[in-house]
C-alpha cells in the first residue's frame, strides 16, 4: 500500500479500536439498546437520501440491518453496559473468527485449514483464560452477549456473501435502514417506554458525542474509506489491518477508561489477537508488500 493510503487505514483502525470507548461512554449513561437505536438512525438520515438504493433483493437488506443493528451492536453495547470492558469488548470480538469459519463449514461448505484450527484453538484459550480475570472486566453474561455479537458479525459476512452487492456502501447505509426499528422494539420490550420517556432528561454533551460519533466517524466515514481501500487493494493487503482493532480498542480503553491490564489480561489478549493472526494469515501477505514497496502493484 502507498504510504498514504497505509496511515488513512491505520486511522480507520485506531477510529474504530477507540468507538469501544465512545460507547461505553454513552452506554454508561443511557440504555444500551436505546444509544444503539440513536447509532444507526442518525447513521441512516439523512445521508440515505443521497444514495441510490442498491440493486439486491430486499430480504438481504433486511438481514443485513436486523444482523448488524441487533445481533452485532446491540448486543456489544449491551455487553459493555454489563460490565465488559471496552478494551475486551474489541479483542473478545475476535470470537468471530470461529463463528466464521463453522458458518462456512456448515452452510458455504469451505474447508478448514490446519492453521485455522490452531487459531481458532488459541483463541479458545485466550477466552478461558479471561474468565480467570479478578477485575471484573469480563462478567459471563456479558461475555455471552459478545458471542452473539462475533456470531451476527459472521452471518453478516454471509449475507453480504449471498447478496452479491455492486455498490457496498449502498448496500450498507440502505442495510442499515431496517436496524433502528427492531433495536426500538427491542428496548421497549425488554425495558418498557421508560427508557424513552426518560431519554431527553438524559442527552447531555457526553451522550450526544457517543451517539454522533458511532454514527458518522465511525459508522459512515470509517466504512466508506474502508471499501475505498479494499476496491483500490487486494482483500489479502487490505485484511491485516483489521487486527488492529482489537490492539486500540484496549489502548483506548487504558487512555480513556483507566483500564488496567494485568499479566492474565496480557495472556488472554495474547492467545486471541495470535489465535486470529494464525487463522487469517495468508503466504501472499509479504509477496504483496513486497510488490507495492518496489512499484509493481498499484
Amino acid at each position: 500500500m502507498r504510504l498514504k493510503d497505509l496511515l488513512v487505514g491505520l486511522a480507520i483502525m485506531c477510529l474504530w479500536g477507540f468507538n469501544f470507548s465512545v460507547i461505553k461512554l454513552g452506554a454508561d449513561q443511557i440504555n444500551p439498546i436505546v444509544l444503539t437505536t440513536l447509532r444507526f438512525t442518525f447513521a441512516v438520515l439523512p445521508v440515505i437520501f443521497f444514495i441510490r438504493y442498491p440493486r439486491v433483493k430486499l430480504r438481504y437488506l433486511i438481514g443485513y440491518g436486523i444482523t448488524f443493528g441487533v445481533g452485532v451492536w446491540g448486543m456489544m453495547t449491551s455487553a459493555i453496559s454489563l460490565g465488559v470492558s471496552a478494551g475486551m469488548a474489541g479483542v473478545l470480538m475476535d470470537l468471530s473468527l470461529i463463528s466464521s469459519l463453522l458458518i462456512g463449514w456448515f452452510v458455504l461448505k469451505e474447508k478448514i485449514t490446519i492453521r485455522q484450527y490452531i487459531g481458532a484453538v488459541l483463541i479458545l484459550i485466550g477466552v478461558l483464560a479471561s474468565l480467570g480475570l479478578q477485575d471484573g472486566s469480563v462478567p459471563l453474561a456479558g461475555l455471552l452477549l459478545v458471542l452473539i455479537g462475533a456470531i451476527s458479525w459472521s452471518v453478516i459476512g454471509l449475507i453480504v456473501k449471498l447478496a452479491k452487492p455492486e455498490q457496498v456502501f449502498a448496500f450498507s447505509v440502505w442495510g442499515m435502514l431496517f436496524a433502528p426499528v427492531p433495536l426500538a422494539l427491542l428496548a421497549l420490550i425488554s425495558y418498557g417506554p421508560e427508557v424513552f420517556t426518560a431519554l431527553p432528561a438524559q442527552m447531555n454533551a457526553s451522550v450526544w458525542f457517543s451517539v454522533l460519533f458511532q454514527a458518522y466517524p465511525t459508522t459512515l466515514l470509517g466504512y466508506w474509506v474502508w471499501n475505498r481501500l479494499i476496491a483500490k487493494y487486494p482483500l489479502s493487503t487490505v485484511a491485516p489491518l483489521t487486527m488492529l482493532t482489537p490492539v486500540f480498542g484496549l489502548l483506548g480503553s487504558m487512555l480513556f477508561h483507566g483500564e488496567l491490564v494485568d499479566n492474565t489480561k496480557l495472556l488472554a489478549c495474547g492467545f486471541i489477537l495470535l489465535g486470529f493472526l494464525i487463522g487469517q494469515w495468508q503466504q501472499n501477505w509479504f509477496k504483496r508488500q513486497t510488490c507495492v514497496s518496489s512499484g509493481t502493484l498499484r
